[in-house]
């Protein structure tokens, strides 16, 4: 078991290790390790590794080798995949938004769980449970920095990480915010360039985002 609380200073303690979670969606489980290795490496220890594929729980167990990196699971739909990523090793979960039944499955499973929220009313709900620590998604889509900065004033006490959008471009706008801790994004891992093993590159790419500053 874990309380919300736990889960949200868990949370902020892997946020505040880089100003970016990488959020990869991965098709081949060899690309795994060497893709964690290389953004590890580059100074971005929190990957967030994505259900959508049907490799995922299988690159999740390869990245779990990897010292020095935390691997978590995100698009957390139901408790199987809840039960399913913790199987595999995922040291976190994160979920698009947030639901009664995924919000019990990972406090049951002591699963720290960032769960997703894109208005005042579905922060104050987390709020309410004792997760002070949130994923705000999709961010540009809802407003972007603007919007989560708007959000913030009323509710001060939670801290976010937006994810949806956000890339090398915008990301300082994010990481500007008082109520922002870190944002998930995947430009630093690119489909062409896992494709080509390119590791150097994606390394460089992760070194770049390492050194964002945040607030």
């Amino acid at each position: 078991m874990i309380t919300p609380q736990e889960a949200s200073k868990r949370n902020e303690e892997l946020c505040r290790l880089a100003p970016i979670i990488p959020v990869l969606v991965v098709e081949d489980a060899s690309k795994a390790r060497p893709l964690a290795e290389a953004l590890v490496a580059g100074g971005l220890p929190v990957l967030e590794v994505t259900l959508r594929t049907d490799a995922a729980l299988d690159v999740i167990r390869e990245m779990a080798k990897v010292e020095g990196g935390r691997v978590g699971a995100g698009t957390l739909l139901t408790k199987a995949d809840v039960d399913a990523a913790v199987a595999a090793g995922a040291t976190f979960g994160v979920s698009p938004g947030a639901t009664d039944a995924i919000l019990t499955a990972c406090e049951e499973a002591g699963l720290p769980l960032l769960p997703g929220a894109a208005t005042s009313s579905e922060v104050m709900r987390l709020l309410e449970r004792g997760y002070t620590v949130q994923k705000f998604f999709p961010a540009e889509a809802n407003g972007g920095a603007p919007a989560l900065k708007a959000i913030g004033a009323p509710l001060p006490q939670v801290k976010f990480c937006p994810t949806g959008g956000v890339s090398l471009k915008n990301a300082n706008d994010y990481l500007s915010l008082s109520n922002t801790l870190c944002a998930g994004g995947s430009w630093v891992a690119p489909a062409n360039l896992v494709a080509a093993g390119d590791w150097k590159a994606i390394e460089e790419l992760a070194r770049e985002a390492a050194s964002l500053p945040v607030s």
